[in-house]
């Protein structure tokens, strides 16, 4: 039996070992804190880290064009078209047969119009003949010793467009011709209309038939010789006009490097290129034909009047 002072000694035994216990917790509490307080601090970035771009495919849409639709109609824009009679289906490119040296050709992602005279496209209208002199016209190419040449009808001339172009034309009685075009027959031809020197229109028909019936399409014809270039009278380093000669497939446009990369100049109806502030005038010059093939031409000096040739054709289709 526990007698009084014996259960007094338990109570304040237990009261002993409880104030220890509490001590110690405390004192235990006191050590992790400083603990904590000498490791260095440590940040946790809560952020997912960034996905890795999956690889995605790129689709292309755009509008329909005739190119991209066999099936669309080939006929020349505008009112007062000349007569296709079979549909526009642009040739593919053949390299040229010539040995001619080049240099690298660029590519171009879409062809330059080739406004109303497409290649594949046969037109018709009437031949008529007039006294060609020395071979030179509208186009101003000068004085030729070959006269199988023609003057094209304002409305397909085209500001000169058509200056240079090769097409072969065939009469109703089976006879046929190539012509280069370095001439304008103003109104009243009518579109379609060819006006050939008296030489060419011979070999067609008699002169005395005076006017008949023919069609005709554009022609990349085999040639051995090479693109000239040539700056027009008058020109300076603050206005110059440039001229392409020689080139086998009608020139679609014509460009000078500058300063601020390749600019673009406007054409005039007598078949020049007009930098009218002189910006690129005896600088790099780029051509581009019909079917969007580029030539670019370095080392013309700004000569006027002077034919100057280069060592570059464009190819054969």
């Amino acid at each position: 039996m526990t007698t009084p002072r014996q259960a007094a000694r338990q109570r304040r035994r237990r009261q002993r070992i409880m104030l220890g216990t509490t001590v110690g917790l405390a004192a235990a509490g006191v050590l992790a804190y400083l603990v904590m307080g000498l490791l260095p601090d440590r940040k946790v970035d809560a952020t997912p880290a960034a996905a890795t771009p999956a690889a995605t495919g790129q689709v292309r849409t755009g509008t329909t064009t005739d190119k991209d639709n066999p099936t669309a109609s080939a006929t020349p824009e505008g009112t007062g078209t000349s007569t296709p009679t079979a549909g526009a289906s642009t040739a593919a490119a053949r390299p040229s047969a010539e040995t001619t040296p080049r240099p690298p050709r660029t590519a171009s992602t879409a062809s330059p119009s080739a406004g109303r005279i497409r290649p594949g496209t046969t037109y018709r209208g009437v031949a008529t003949a007039y006294e060609a002199g020395d071979g030179n016209g509208a186009c101003l190419f000068g004085p030729s010793s070959d006269l199988m040449i023609a003057a094209m009808n304002t409305t397909d001339y085209e500001t000169s467009r058509a200056c240079g172009a090769y097409v072969r034309v065939h009469a109703a009685n089976g006879a046929s011709i190539t012509v280069r075009i370095t001439n304008e027959c103003p109104a009243p031809c009518a579109p379609g209309q060819l006006d050939l020197s008296r030489q060419a229109f011979a070999k067609l028909a008699p002169l005395e038939a005076g006017r008949i019936p023919i069609t005709w399409s554009l022609l990349s014809p085999s040639t051995s010789g090479t693109i000239s270039i040539r700056y027009k009278t008058g020109s300076s380093p603050y206005w110059c006009g440039i001229q392409a000669i020689g080139h086998r497939n009608p020139v679609a446009r014509l460009e000078v490097r500058t300063a601020n990369g390749w600019r673009q100049l406007p054409r005039t109806d007598y078949n020049y290129f007009v930098s009218a502030d002189g910006r690129g005038c005896g600088s790099t010059i780029r051509l581009t034909d019909i079917y969007g093939e580029q030539l670019t031409i370095s080392g013309i000096a700004l000569r006027p009047n002077v034919v100057q040739p280069t060592q570059v054709q464009f190819s054969r289709h």
